[in-house]
């Protein structure tokens, strides 16, 4: 089994074509948003395109797809773009599309407007203008729309109408089984019986020279002359019968485009010869092609069975992509007689110029190529395992040291080569008519991949991480006697050519020249702007001898300088293709020029054709594809793209989409936009065709936009007006309101002012009459203080008063009583008596005690009044008594003021209690001091 499928890949790899092929863009149903099948194609006025899908009419302005969904949610069959209108048809219906102000397609239903009997389950397929109809043709019937009365003819068909034709002005259509009718005044006229082409199904009908090209699904071409069809003698015939063919076009240059169901596309001559063939493996992205399509810049479109590619056949560049893994990277290439040879990664490969046929392999050339030169017609192979010499397809190994970067000719002597290896300089010499290996140059161990003479015994030698080493070599070419590195930095990816006599070194500061007069290198001003700084890639020169020119790489370009043909100052060139594109090796770019102004450039997929006389300057312009403003997240609110608007406030977020509709593979389109009023200056470039402005103040606007195609700027350049109104809150009547406002808020604050100066006065007022008044009873409190003071002074000096009368009585009392007692004891009766007489006068004297409770009262005025309420059967000598008691006298001291015993006074406290209904346990003292 693993022999059989070897075998089956042999077969196949020996099948498949070295055919280096146009540009080929592929759009998928996800990127386009849409479903797989696109039926039909066409192009507006302003070079967008249109294509009729499953889902419903997709436009595409060459940066964005939109999608029109079906009117009647069925299969859109047909599509043609007039100069304003756009012409669909689909299920029971067709009809026109027509951008409104907003630059946004409006659907129109011609059978509707104009109440057109349509057949049930009539779908229209082909649409077709000429002299102010416009033609919808079904399988049933042909409509002819009159765009200036919108008046109807309808042409029925007795068999299946297969499709319709327009051959100059004239309108032709097949009709199954009976032939094909050309239509004259609105009328069906037979033209060609179907027994006159074998009943074949007729895909497209062609003028070649005043005669009918009948192009046949199975049978390839047939010429109608003279009323007899005949097979035409192409040699693409052949191939055609071999294929089944769905559509046909033929372009502007007299090429036939044929696309089939399951081989993708033919190309075919005026003569018929095959000019090319690419199918699914070589390109496309579906083998079956339903429509075909030529846009005004001679770009072919398809619309596939799944998905959308365009062709860009008027490209300078032809591709060849090695779908197989066969070939690898390509480092290096070259044509030596007969031959073309890639040296990749994987080994030497070759063909012949000018064939289609597979790469082939030089046999024990596996692994690493990494130069190709050509001295005096033989071709030496600097690989990883050593020098090869290539002798058509065969190869001898030279030289086994490892590594061979590169190989040159020394100047003095033709018959020595100086060949860079991984590990210094080596000799080759010639040897009876073949090259040998001679000797390593000693005492030079480093890479030396780069490497140029300066004279015969001296050498510049680049190494991209240490520099440039200038070395001499002695004169038998054996050693290295010198070498020194020159003051220049080291640069990655850098490297040095000799171009026009002159020694260049490119690294990412710029392109230096050497000056072997001082022995240095020196700053070249016109090269450098393209090779340094942001636009630096890589540092590989590369010297064009055939047409005098270098070749450089950077990030966007492919940069080219040749000598200037009305000056001595050489004339700078650009081809804009950026390193996404090209896919070359950084590093390792590597270019050959084959014939004419074609070069062939490496790439990681295999390889590229620039044909520099192809390109053109592009005359390209910019549109609007829509303007929008939106608040929030609100859906966008699609703008007048031909006005000056002005917006309301809310509406301060407004988006701009713009493009232009370039359709090329290796076209770079680049945008710039500014904004006059906010944003005065120009952008930086972009790749994105619209830009959103958020919250935009008030105030009026200038949106401008332009492009650049490579690096021709767009003819023209957009400009829109637009103005943003004012926010209410500062429009004339807002800010009328804010001065009323104003006034009226100062007259409030005003008369709050006055009202609250009144109130603080009026409450300054009251806090001084209060502090008046707290003042006043403050004085008052310090004079009744005073009062109270000398009140005080006068209750303590009563009551020392009242204590000395006291103690003065009871001091009287004792003494009294002394003197009675003791004259008690004296014998003579009568004068005793009579001074006892005198004695208890005194002790009874009424004027005592008046003067003592006058006094007492002074002191506790209200107490008599307490007792006597209190307790009413009180009597006066009671009321004595309790004033003494309330002086905190002991019944001893008591008892000489009542001039009684102590006994007494104890009998008389006790009827007290009793009176006041005392408890037994309760004092009767402490009683009568706490009332």
């Amino acid at each position: 089994m693993k022999n059989v499928c070897l075998s089956i890949l042999l077969v196949y790899v020996t099948l498949v074509t070295a055919q280096e092929i146009p540009p080929i863009q592929v759009f998928t149903p996800q990127e386009y948003s849409a479903e797989d099948q696109n039926w039909a194609i066409s192009q507006s006025s302003e070079k967008f395109i249109y294509l009729a899908n499953n889902k419903g009419l997709l436009e595409y302005n060459g940066d964005a797809w939109k999608l029109y969904n079906s009117p009647n949610e069925s299969i859109i069959r047909s599509v043609l773009a007039t100069e304003r209108l756009i012409y669909t048809g689909a299920y029971m219906d067709f009809g026109y599309w027509e951008k409104d102000e907003t630059n946004r397609l409006q659907y129109t239903s011609i059978v509707k407007e104009n109440a057109v009997p349509v057949i049930e389950d009539e779908e229209f397929w082909g649409i077709l203008e000429v002299d102010g109809f416009v033609i919808f043709q079904s399988f049933e019937r042909i409509y002819i729309f009159n765009t200036q009365n919108s008046s109807f003819k309808i042409i029925d068909a007795r068999k299946r109408i297969n499709k319709i034709f327009q051959v100059n002005s004239d309108i032709y259509f097949h009709e199954i089984g009976l032939g094909i009718f050309r239509i004259e005044n609105g009328k069906a006229i037979m033209e060609v019986p179907s027994n006159a082409f074998g009943f074949n199904e007729i895909i497209n009908i062609f003028n070649q020279q005043g005669n009918l090209l009948l192009l046949t699904k199975d049978n390839g071409l047939l010429k109608y002359s003279n009323k007899d069809p005949q097979e035409n003698s192409i040699g693409a015939n052949r191939l055609l019968k071999e294929r089944t063919v769905y559509s046909g076009i033929k372009l502007a240059d007299g090429t036939i485009i044929i696309g089939t169901i399951s081989n993708g596309i033919i190309q075919i001559s005026e003569d018929g010869e095959l000019l090319l063939e690419i199918d699914q493996f070589k390109g496309l992205s579906n083998n079956t092609v339903l429509a075909l399509f030529e846009d005004i810049d001679g770009n072919v479109w398809l619309g596939l069975d799944n998905g959308i590619n365009v062709i860009n056949l008027k490209s300078p560049f032809r591709v060849y992509t090695d779908k197989l893994g066969q070939l690898g990277t390509i480092y290096t290439s070259i044509v030596v007689g007969n031959y073309l040879y890639l040296g990749t990664n994987q080994g030497l490969f070759y063909k012949k110029r000018d064939d289609t046929s597979a790469f082939k392999m030089v046999s024990g050339t596996n692994g690493q190529v990494w130069s190709l030169d050509s001295i005096e017609g033989i071709v030496l192979c600097g690989h990883d395992n050593g020098t090869f010499i290539i002798e058509n397809d065969s190869a001898k190994l030279i030289s086994r040291i490892k590594g061979t970067w590169g190989v040159k000719q020394i100047p003095s002597n033709t018959n020595l080569l100086l060949q860079g290896n991984y590990k210094g300089l080596h000799i080759l010499e010639r040897n009876g008519g073949s090259w040998v290996y001679r000797n390593k140059l000693e005492g030079f161990d480093i890479s030396s991949r780069y490497f140029e003479f300066t004279s015969d015994s001296e050498v510049l030698v680049s190494h991209e991480y240490k520099g440039i080493y200038q070395i001499k070599i002695d004169q038998g070419l054996f050693n290295v006697t010198n070498y020194e590195k020159l003051n220049l930095p080291a640069g990655i990816k850098s490297s040095i050519t000799t171009y026009d006599g002159e020694v260049l070194y490119a690294f990412g500061e710029g392109v230096f020249k050497f000056d072997s007069a001082q022995r240095d290198f020196k700053k070249d001003s016109i090269f450098s702007k393209e090779l340094s700084n942001s636009k630096y890639l890589s540092g590989k020169l590369i010297a064009d001898k055939t047409k005098n020119r270098l070749w450089a790489f950077t990030k966007n370009d492919i940069v080219y300088i040749e000598p200037g043909q009305m000056t001595q100052k050489p004339d700078l060139n650009s081809i804009a293709i950026p390193e996404d594109l090209r896919k070359n090796k950084a590093g390792f770019e590597n270019i050959l020029h084959l014939k004419n102004e074609k070069y062939l450039i490496g790439t990681t997929t295999g390889y590229f054709i620039l044909d520099l006389a192809k390109i053109e300057t592009p005359q390209n312009e910019i549109t609007f594809n829509s303007i929008a403003s939106y608040v929030g997240q609100n859906p966008k609110k699609y703008l007048t793209v031909n006005e000056s608007p002005k917006l309301s406030n809310a509406q301060n977020n407004i988006s701009f989409s713009y493009s232009v509709p370039i359709f090329n593979e290796y076209s770079h389109k680049q945008y710039q936009y500014k904004l006059v009023g906010l944003y005065d200056s120009w952008s930086d470039w972009s790749t994105s065709p619209e830009v959103t402005f958020e919250n935009l103040p008030y105030g009026n606007y200038i949106f401008q936009a332009r492009a650049k195609v490579g690096n021709t700027d767009t003819i023209n350049t957009l400009s829109y007006r637009f103005s943003i109104d004012k926010p209410w809150y500062l429009k004339p009547l807002a800010i009328a309101f804010y001065i009323m406002a104003f006034l009226l808020i100062g007259f409030i604050m005003h008369y709050a002012n006055r009202q609250y100066y009144k109130k603080q006065k009026n409450k300054l007022l009251q806090k001084k009459e209060q502090e008046r008044e707290l003042e006043k009873l403050e004085n008052q409190k310090q004079l009744m203080e005073f009062k109270n003071e000398n009140l005080k002074l006068d209750i303590e000096n009563k009551n020392r008063e009242l204590g000395i009368a006291t103690m003065n009585l009871v001091k009287r009392n004792e003494l009294l009583n002394d003197i009675k007692t003791a004259l008690s004891k004296i014998k003579s009766i009568e004068e005793t008596k009579k001074v006892i007489r005198l004695i208890n006068n005194n002790l009874n004297d009424s004027n005592d005690w008046k003067l003592f409770e006058e006094a007492f009262n002074n002191v506790d005025k209200d107490f008599m009044k307490r007792v006597k309420t209190l307790h009413p059967s009180i009597t006066p000598n009671d009321l004595r008594l309790c004033a003494y008691l309330r002086l905190n006298l002991s019944s001893k001291e008591i008892a000489p003021l009542l001039n009684i015993s102590h006994k007494s006074v104890e009998v008389k406290r006790y009827r007290l209690r009793k009176k006041m209904g005392l408890d037994h346990d309760k004092s009767l003292t402490n009683y009568i001091l706490e009332l």
